[in-house]
């Protein structure tokens, strides 16, 4: 067998994989455009309803179309440098803490009694969620470079600070 027969298949599967990126990242985009249209429909109807409990539905749902939103980015990212970056799951992980945060505290509001157990358990899920938006910040403030990679030194590039 010669190097070029061995490298067709290996071709091959390079380019199904590079296919399935791009339907995956295209049925994202359209989940998302359904999502977000949906949402606009159901904010209209509810309205009338109660405008807090219309305007957290729409809040959920538009949070779950920018946590696709970033999926698809990060597809796109992947596709292109052949490398997964941390940093796009940390903000999907951020948005959908916020997400749920808004869902809590929406459950919540019927429930002030201090002793209530379901009061408590909702304050105790908004400080776990509060502690994870908390490290997935710092994780991804450890992740990014203070400056733009174009600032660091390269071997052909010598520093002018003395």
């Amino acid at each position: 067998m010669s190097a070029d027969s061995l490298k067709r298949p290996a071709r091959g599967l390079q380019q199904m994989e590079h296919v399935l990126y791009q339907v995956a990242a295209y049925l994202l985009v359209l989940a998302a455009v359904a999502l977000l249209v949906t949402a606009v429909v159901e904010l209209v109807t509810t309205w009338r309803e109660g405008v807090d409990g219309a305007i957290v539905r729409l809040l959920d749902r538009v949070l779950l179309a920018l946590m696709l939103a970033e999926i698809t980015y990060t597809l796109r990212q992947a596709e292109r440098t052949r490398t997964l970056s941390v940093t796009p799951f940390l903000v999907i992980g951020i948005i959908a803490a916020v997400r749920r945060m808004l869902i809590v505290t929406a459950e919540s509001v019927g429930h002030t009694d201090l002793n209530s157990s379901v009061f408590m358990g909702g304050l105790l899920e908004l400080g776990v969620l509060a502690v994870i938006i908390l490290v997935f910040t710092l994780a991804g403030r450890w992740q990014t470079p203070d400056k733009p990679t174009s600032d660091k030194l390269t071997p052909d590039k010598p520093s002018t600070e003395g």
